[in-house]
């Protein structure tokens, strides 16, 4: 694909305005626009041949899992299609109206695991460099931290358990796209090795 449409944008400023309040958590004590991770993502997926629904979809993965859930999803569908819609749906972990109230972390990823076997190959893209960018970023985040314990405690989850999710996701990655699963390992096995998980 040579070139975004309008939707494209329209996407972007969709994005920008549901995650306008959330930010990363970060080792700075001040945290980033949330919005840079969605930017990431999408770049992402479109340097590995994305067209424009699942750069799209990239964009608006986490919409409808942290800002409303299914009426969320509708909205997505409605401005952007099913095709777009699907593939928000099958990379979010939760469909909860109130992100507060989502299932236990362990719960919800145990199933998103067991999805993704089953995902069309744009989701599984798109989780591929959902995953690749959050694997990036932890691992920066902890080279550069002055508080280690203070930054992991941010978390739903400890080191074991994320090192568990991220290998459990990169096989699947693995046996369905093994040119993304190359760069996605490496930044695994580099996060894994700051977590210090044997």
């Amino acid at each position: 694909m040579s070139q975004l449409s309008d939707r494209y944008d329209a996407a972007f400023a969709l994005a920008s305005r549901l995650h306008r309040e959330q930010t990363r958590k970060t080792s700075f004590g001040r945290p980033a626009p949330y919005l840079s991770h969605l930017i990431r993502v999408s770049g992402i997926a479109l340097e590995y041949g994305a067209d424009e629904d699942v750069a799209i979809a990239a964009l608006l993965h986490d919409a409808a899992e942290d800002c409303g859930g299914l009426e969320t999803l509708e909205l997505v569908r409605a401005q952007f299609g099913d095709v777009v819609a699907d593939y928000v749906r099958e990379t979010s972990d939760s469909l909860a109206s109130d992100s507060t109230r989502k299932a236990p972390w362990r719960e919800r990823k145990i199933s998103y695991v067991a999805r993704l076997a089953d995902a069309s190959e744009g989701g599984l893209l798109i989780s591929a460099c959902d995953k690749l960018d959050n694997a990036r970023s932890f691992a920066r985040e902890l080279r550069l931290t002055h508080d280690r314990a203070a930054f992991l405690s941010q978390f739903h989850a400890g080191p074991e358990d994320l090192a568990w999710y991220y290998r459990a996701v990169l096989d699947v990655v693995q046996s369905r796209n093994r040119l993304v699963a190359i760069e996605l390992e490496l930044e695994i096995d580099r996060l894994i090795s700051l977590l210090r998980i044997k």
